[in-house]
């Protein structure tokens, strides 16, 4: 049986699809254990620059969580919050920048990792939504939290408390997502962007991640005075020094990491 959720490398990219295409990449508790180990894998791992976010098949990017199997559990409290809780990046720090390809249905705790992410391209095809209250339960695996931070409060409010579906060009209009393209292209502009990623310092990237995030609610003067402390390892590093290098010499950098 294919496992429901797919890790594999290639140069600076690590590539993490969710793969169960008969329930449209709904996943079961071990599919959200499994997404949260292959983050941290990434995260941990010297060689990786980026890492690519998308599901098996052309319907879905990831429908959430398994209604039949993984809800009743959780329900009678049968899923460890801890294990289920980096699938979402609730408290886990992943700073290598997270691209998600979303290919077709965005839905539940599929949409709650698509607000994990960093950069989000969709094809035309795809659709977003949050429809737990339908079931009466709520998106507790991050939207209450960060969906009022990504895009306007009465949007947000708006897909938290009537479940319903929005298009595309709608997420991208209210500033959910990046970029639309059409279906055979997806992949192709996802790549394109991880590419331009993978070829920037990577010490630079990731300490960016890490700041914006960190200092995203500090008052603003706190925030100015912290903000060189995350940029200081950067102008410090061997990449800094080899970049103003490449500059002087017109040439593309070779950056390593230190």
């Amino acid at each position: 049986m294919e496992p429901p959720v797919l890790y594999r490398k290639e140069g600076y990219k690590a590539y993490i699809t969710f793969n169960r295409p008969h329930a449209l990449n709904a996943m079961t508790p071990e599919g959200f254990e499994m997404i949260g180990s292959y983050f941290l894998e990434a995260q941990n791992d010297n060689d990786i620059r980026v890492i690519i976010l998308t599901g098996t098949g052309e319907k879905a990017f990831c429908s959430g969580a398994d209604l039949k199997e993984t809800i009743p559990l959780i329900m009678a409290g049968k899923v460890d919050p801890e294990k289920t809780d980096s699938a979402v990046l609730k408290n886990t720090p992943v700073w290598k920048p997270i691209i998600a390809a979303v290919n077709g249905y965005c839905l539940a705790g599929g949409m709650e990792i698509l607000e994990a992410t960093d950069i989000r391209i969709a094809s035309e095809v795809a659709r977003f939504g949050l429809p737990e209250p339908k079931w009466s339960i709520m998106a507790a695996a991050g939207s209450l939290v960060r969906l009022v931070r990504q895009i306007p409060y009465c949007r947000a409010m708006e897909i938290l408390i009537t479940g319903e579906q929005i298009t595309a060009q709608e997420a991208k209009e209210i500033g959910l997502i990046n970029k639309v393209v059409p279906k055979g292209n997806l992949m192709e502009e996802v790549e394109r962007v991880a590419d331009i990623i993978c070829y920037n310092g990577p010490i630079a990237v990731q300490n960016t991640k890490k700041a914006v995030l960190r200092l995203l609610n500090l008052p603003m003067d706190l925030a100015f005075r912290e903000e060189w402390r995350y940029s200081e390892e950067a102008f410090k590093s061997e990449d800094s020094r080899e970049g103003i290098r490449a500059f002087v010499e017109k040439r593309t950098p070779n950056f390593i990491g230190k």
